[in-house]
């Protein structure tokens, strides 16, 4: 995951993580400003890592 984010590196603004410990997972939230064809790449990359979901919200 960290492999992809570098290479999105210039779209993202901020990087925040959270373990979610009763639940046994880590939540992570992600600032980008970039267009529509990057986020969709980051997203689409990160959404095929085995173990890893994705959700995306767009604002303008």
């Amino acid at each position: 995951m960290n492999e992809v984010l570098g290479l999105h590196a210039d779209i993202i603004v901020g990087r925040m993580g959270i373990p979610y410990r009763e639940r046994d997972i880590a939540v992570i939230a992600l600032i980008v400003d970039g267009t529509t064809d990057d986020i969709g790449s980051l997203t689409g990359k990160l959404g095929s890592i085995e173990g890893v979901r994705v959700r995306s919200c767009v604002a303008v």
